[in-house]
């Protein structure tokens, strides 16, 4: 299961961290991911980490603002967002897959296989 927390509500150039707690599997051999679903619009990849943490991606619009990182030994993973604008607000999620190579980071959201409930961050201008 994964259960992402830490949205909230943020003025532009703002900052947030989520969490994603992740448990009933071993966490060091899931590929996780943060996706994004705005209203009305269909969910969109943010940002990847593969397996032992090297290798991450993210979505052209939020690099350099947004950083993902996990520590293994805590189940959990983190996304750091800086300098926030307007069109990040959305409901967060965090993903998992058990079907990319370890040392990769997936660009897109096809090879996630399940997310748990979102986190609602809202960015006001």
């Amino acid at each position: 299961q994964l259960q992402a927390s830490g949205g909230g509500l943020v003025q532009a150039g703002g900052s947030l961290r989520l969490s994603c707690a992740a448990s009933g599997r071993t966490f060091s051999s899931i590929t996780l991911g943060w996706l994004r679903q705005a209203p009305g619009k269909e969910r969109e990849f943010v940002a990847s980490i593969s397996m032992d943490g090297v290798d991450t991606y993210y979505k052209h619009s939020v690099k350099g603002r947004f950083a993902i990182s996990r520590d293994n030994a805590e189940n959990t993973m983190y996304l750091q967002m800086d300098n926030l604008k307007p069109e990040d607000t959305a409901l967060y999620y965090c993903a998992a897959s058990q079907s990319v190579p370890a040392n990769y980071a997936p660009r897109n959201t096809g090879p996630f296989d399940y997310w748990g409930q979102g986190t609602q961050v809202t960015v006001s201008s």
